[in-house]
């Protein structure tokens, strides 16, 4: 009896739990059906929410970046579609039979792409390959490998390359500018990307649009003052030179002496901006605007100003360079030859760095400081160009007699391309001193500011006219039918102890035409090691053939209209006995 009272205790117990659970079960599926006909009849927004949460996404839309341009529209920059394809490596891992098919497409190894997936497979994005064609990015996604995708991205490209790739710079991977004007003016050129809300399947891919959020603001165009005719020229002629010559490399700097544009501005070794895998970052350096060097007698013109400029000298004034050197402290300063009594003007022509140094000897180191501080000796210019070195011009407290003395014909100071074309623009624009611009001047040249007399800046540059007559040291720098007034430079390299006896910089800097300048051009070239190394020699025929086909291409009249009408009252004086 006891067992079975047991047993019916034990059903009983059994049927009341099963009816608990009965019930509970029962309540839940009306809650579940309760709660489906709330959210399908009553609350339906709800799981349209949850839809739209997990199929909805908000996608970046790329702005490109603004275009670089010649002053005449020409481009420079440009940005191209291309597409960037990324993946989803947790993706990627659940189809580890496709990955030999993907390694395929793009011409990588499986091992590789296996340990690129590995390595980052709790991530849910990685590159696989940036700023492909269009084409090719489409020919992958159609193999439709789960977890591959790709985002619209804009590509940088050159289409002069090397010719301008100095000045225009470059940008990286993600559009933002390393070098040159994409660097200076990176602010301006980037665009402003939008937004869009998009519809993705399950698989990650866009499958429509669904609203725009913010439309992309593109970047701005930069309109630059670079002339790419006259970019091309000062690319050939430089080019042309250093490999004759045999020079470790080279500058050219081209100023419109009217508005202070730089018209050109070319350097070799040069790099092309759209394959830079193979160069060196040294390549990449402007030297025009960022390497220093010695002037030499391309400085002298710069001391005569100062002379003039002094009220103590006339154009007509008589030196005496007798015996032909200068002893000043330990240093003997010697010219070629003894020229004896020779006017100023004989001083440029013949290049005497006895006359110099006896003119810079005779002035006030604080009035010669002056003005070569006003032509920008020491400073950097207003070109904003990225890492633009400024020279050195110590303080005129700092000189002793043997350092006021060397100054005269270009030791003992440094100077850029760029400074030094800057420089000679002043002269060329009768003692105006105008901003230096890469960025085409819209509204007319500035008034400037004068810094010297005009009728100095006129003086100086009818001396300057004689350096390219036949009397004179640059006759290789004349351009047939046009007046060229210039001097030339050469200058041994500083080494450690003193200066090279074997390296040299040969330098011309120059005004065309001479009667009324429109042009300043300075030539750089560094260490020519083919024979010759004078600056009359080396630098003066590549200004000539830069000067010749400038003029002709700006449509300047010649202005030489007999010989020799060129320097006539310089001339004249310098042949005075």
């Amino acid at each position: 009896m006891t067992g079975k009272r047991a047993i019916k205790e034990f059903d009983r117990r059994f049927v009341r739990r099963l009816f608990t659970v009965a019930v509970l079960f029962g309540l839940g599926g009306v809650a579940v059906l309760a709660r489906a006909v709330q959210l399908q009849l009553l609350d339906q927004e709800f799981l349209a929410r949850e839809g739209d949460a997990r199929h909805l996404r908000v996608a970046s839309i790329a702005a490109h970046r603004g275009m670089i341009m010649d002053r005449h529209g020409e481009p420079l920059a440009v940005s191209t579609p291309v597409d960037s394809l990324w993946a989803n490596p947790v993706e990627l891992v659940a189809a580890t039979d496709r990955l030999p098919e993907l390694a395929d497409a793009l011409g990588w190894t499986r091992d590789r792409l296996l340990q690129l997936v590995t390595r980052n497979s709790e991530r849910e994005f990685v590159y696989l390959v940036r700023h492909m064609p269009p084409h090719r990015a489409g020919e992958i996604l159609s193999l439709d490998i789960p977890g591959v995708y790709s985002q619209r991205e804009y590509r940088r490209y050159y289409p002069v390359g090397e010719v301008a790739g100095h000045v225009v710079g470059f940008t990286d991977l993600d559009d933002r500018g390393l070098e040159g004007l994409e660097l200076a003016y990176d602010p301006w050129l980037t665009g402003k990307p939008g937004s869009k809300r998009v519809l993705r399947d399950r698989l990650g891919q866009t499958i429509a649009d669904i609203e725009n959020i913010s439309a992309p603001r593109p970047g701005r165009d930069l309109r630059t003052s670079l002339d790419l005719r006259l970019q091309y020229l000062a690319y050939r002629a430089l080019k042309r030179g250093v490999g004759q010559h045999r020079a470790r490399a080279g500058s050219v700097v081209i100023i419109d002496v009217d508005t202070g544009e730089i018209l050109a501005m070319a350097n070799q070794p040069g790099f092309n901006p759209n394959d830079r895998r193979r160069y060196e970052v040294s390549r990449f350096r402007n030297q025009a605007a960022t390497d220093i060097f010695e002037p030499g007698s391309t400085f002298k013109p710069f001391i005569v100003a100062a002379a003039l400029e002094s009220g103590r000298y006339r154009p007509d004034s008589v030196l005496d360079t007798s015996p032909g050197y200068l002893i000043v402290g330990a240093k003997t300063i010697e010219d070629k030859r003894n020229l004896g009594r020779i006017p100023i003007t004989t001083v440029l022509t013949k290049s005497s760095n006895v006359g110099a140094s006896r003119i810079a000897l005779s002035l006030e180191s604080e009035q010669l400081w002056s003005v070569l501080d006003r032509f920008g000796i020491g400073q950097l210019t207003s070109s904003g160009f990225p890492g633009e070195s400024a020279g050195l011009l110590t303080p005129a407290d700092n000189w002793r007699e043997i350092g006021q003395a060397t100054l005269a014909y270009g030791y003992g100071l440094s100077v850029t391309t760029l400074q030094l074309a800057q420089a000679f623009a002043v002269l060329g624009a009768d003692g105006i001193a105008r901003p230096i611009s890469l960025v085409a001047v819209q509204d007319g040249a500035e008034e400037g500011e004068r810094v010297i007399a005009a009728d100095t800046a006129r003086a100086v540059v009818d001396m300057m006219e004689t350096v390219v007559s036949p009397d004179g040291t640059a006759r290789k720098a004349s351009v047939p039918g046009y007046r060229i007034a210039g001097k030339t430079g050469t200058a041994r390299k500083a080494t450690a102890g003193g200066y090279s006896e074997s390296r040299y910089t040969s330098i011309f800097g120059g005004l065309a035409p001479a009667s009324r300048p429109r042009l300043a051009v300075v030539v750089v070239l560094h260490e020519p090691s083919a024979g010759h190394y004078y600056g009359g020699e080396v630098a003066a025929p590549v200004f000539s053939e830069i000067a010749s086909g400038a003029l002709r291409v700006l449509g300047i009249p010649p202005d030489q209209t007999r010989e020799p009408d060129i320097g006539h009252k310089a001339i004249q004086a310098m042949r005075q006995p």
